[in-house]
């Protein structure tokens, strides 16, 4: 398994190792100490989701309010995605940048993305299988969106998809407009947070007699 940080720091892409033979194929697309040594803590596993999307679909871009805001891990299970990490965490050396990453079910890498950080896919293959494993269960009052079609950003989506939005990310302001309502994460406090995170003591399970 290889990880490596995107241009957008706190962000990772981790390629696993396949092993195929005659009967199929195997691998680890997760592995909790690898993450921890690359980012500096561990991902604490809260919550697992799944979506199932059509080809044009686009979710996102999505975020939580800092603190405790939400870490996530996405791996494509099925079908290809284009995963997309946007930086709107004000204060940042890359506000407002964003990278893109292919994620489907040959190199079937995946995206680690800290808290404060923005995520968004399109889904190019219809029955596309996202799974995500999150560091916080979901909140409904902290949770927010910024348009993921905002020429502000200006994310550069796959031609030949009509994108295929919920009514609520339609309804997303500008990352200019949520910067002005006070709604986006701040910089410093999102690197404190990764400070006490990295401090945190790691609560084992305990083991059965």
């Amino acid at each position: 398994m290889e990880i490596a940080q995107l241009t957008i720091p706190d962000a990772y892409v981790v390629t696993p190792r396949q092993f195929q033979d005659d009967r199929g194929m195997f691998l680890e697309w997760y592995r909790f100490e690898r993450l921890e040594a690359a980012v500096g803590h561990p991902l604490r596993l809260a919550q697992a989701n799944c979506s199932v999307s059509k080809a044009g679909t686009v979710r996102g871009v999505h975020y939580a309010d800092v603190p405790p805001s939400q870490a996530k891990y996405v791996f494509c299970a099925r079908g290809t995605v284009v995963d997309v990490v946007v930086d709107l965490r004000v204060g940042s050396p890359t506000f407002g940048g964003w990278e893109a990453v292919t994620l489907d079910d040959q190199t079937r890498r995946a995206v680690y993305l800290s808290e404060g950080l923005g995520h968004a896919f399109m889904a190019l293959t219809d029955d596309v299988t996202v799974v995500y494993l999150c560091s916080e269960v979901y909140n409904p009052t902290g949770e927010r969106g910024v348009h993921p079609l905002d020429a502000g950003i200006g994310i550069v989506w796959p031609a030949g998809h009509e994108p295929l939005l919920s009514g609520k990310d339609l309804a997303a302001p500008s990352l200019d407009q949520a910067r002005r309502d006070g709604l986006l994460p701040d910089y410093a406090r999102c690197q404190e947070l990764y400070r006490q995170l990295a401090r945190r003591p790691e609560v084992s399970a305990p083991c059965a007699p």
